[in-house]
């Protein structure tokens, strides 16, 4: 949400978002240093809350350096030194979103110092896919990375940007699903539903893409809107789009479910 306006947070509202989970992201482009994640740290955790209470919805937020940006290992270590310190504040659901984009060895290594930055602290883990071509590879590397890792529970994990041709892998291993919503790449509407309709609703959920490129805050309620369209019930619709994200997060002591949710 730090890339959009006040006028999508008012909309969000009044299409019936009841809470914000924003993981820590790429700015659009590679920040030059810690000082620069100190300060999107610093948004995130306390201007963009306030920012979001203007509209009555809670803000929640994840902490790390994102994969687009791991290639720097030296940088990445220092990024990594000043989260426990952000770590404390109460919007905070864990380490995310962590993962790969490329595949490279420099990656693996941040991914690898990241989860162990989780299991010391006992946080929930959000994880970043890779685009395209290199999407399976990299969610097979990733989920034999946590698997390695004796302290990480899958079923506290989310597998965001699953696609058609890896979601089994995730929901096979125990971990859970995420499929982003955007208007063109990633995964559209239409085919989140019927990805759910081949492989159900159990540990996955549907997240609408904000971000500096093109991408609609109101991806989930247009895809509840298709899936009342396609004749589903009022309680599928709400296990999908309201009570599974419940599920994950309230794993995480700082999570409060919202009122008449």
């Amino acid at each position: 949400m730090v890339s959009r306006t006040t006028d999508d947070y008012q909309a969000m509202v009044m299409a019936g978002c009841q809470a914000v989970c924003e993981p820590a992201f790429w700015a659009g482009f590679d920040r030059s240093s810690a000082q620069g994640f100190y300060d999107y740290f610093c948004q995130l955790t306390q201007h963009e809350p306030r920012r979001a209470s203007m509209f009555g919805l809670p803000h929640y937020t994840w902490l790390c350096i994102n994969p687009k940006e791991s290639e720097d290992v030296g940088l990445a270590e220092e990024v990594l030194a000043i989260i426990p310190e952000f770590m404390k504040s109460p919007n905070v659901l864990g380490i995310g979103e962590i993962g790969l984009n490329k595949n490279s060895r420099n990656e693996v290594a941040v991914l690898e110092k990241h989860i162990d930055l989780a299991a010391i602290n006992d946080q929930l883990i959000l994880v970043h896919t890779p685009h395209l071509e290199d999407k399976r590879k990299g969610t097979r590397l990733i989920l034999d990375i946590l698997k390695a890792d004796s302290r990480i529970k899958p079923e506290r994990c989310i597998i965001d940007h699953v696609e058609e041709h890896t979601v089994s892998m995730v929901l096979d291993d125990g971990f859970w699903a995420g499929m982003t919503l955007y208007p063109e790449t990633k995964c559209t509407s239409n085919r989140a539903i019927d990805i759910l309709e081949v492989y159900g609703t159990e540990r996955i959920w549907m997240n609408s893409a904000c971000d500096w490129g093109n991408s609609v805050p109101l991806a989930v309620p247009k895809a509840m809107q298709e899936m009342k369209r396609r004749g589903k019930n009022a309680s599928y619709v709400d296990q999908v789009a309201y009570q599974n994200p419940i599920a994950f997060m309230s794993q995480s002591p700082r999570f409060s479910k919202p009122e008449g949710v």
